[in-house]
């Protein structure tokens, strides 16, 4: 697992740059504020629900929560079970909305 900063994936969201981005947080949680992510909750990865995710398994891919814990845990099931490049964003969606808006 390696980590990104909000500041980071700002950036490369504002560079259009295309990349794999997944919110691990709950469906009610995604739709009061996300940043573009598909939602695949922690619950689902623990129980080794990854079929919608096995296509990103030789790519970078981007995990996100509200505060870095959930997709940390994720990115660690994630690199468990044979991803190549999980990327924890530090500090999830509360940095995000302190640092950013």
């Amino acid at each position: 697992m390696q980590t990104i900063t909000v500041e980071e994936l700002k950036a490369k969201i504002d560079a259009g740059e295309p990349f794999n981005l997944v919110d691990v947080r709950e469906p009610h949680e995604h739709a009061e504020f996300n940043v573009g992510g598909i939602l695949v909750p922690l619950g689902r990865i623990q129980s080794m629900d990854l079929e919608e995710l096995e296509k990103f398994k030789e790519e970078p891919l981007y995990l996100y929560c509200r505060s870095g814990n959930r997709s940390g845990q994720a990115c660690i099931i994630l690199d468990m079970a044979g991803f190549k490049n999980t990327i924890n964003v530090v500090g999830g969606m509360l940095a995000w909305k302190e640092k950013i808006g």
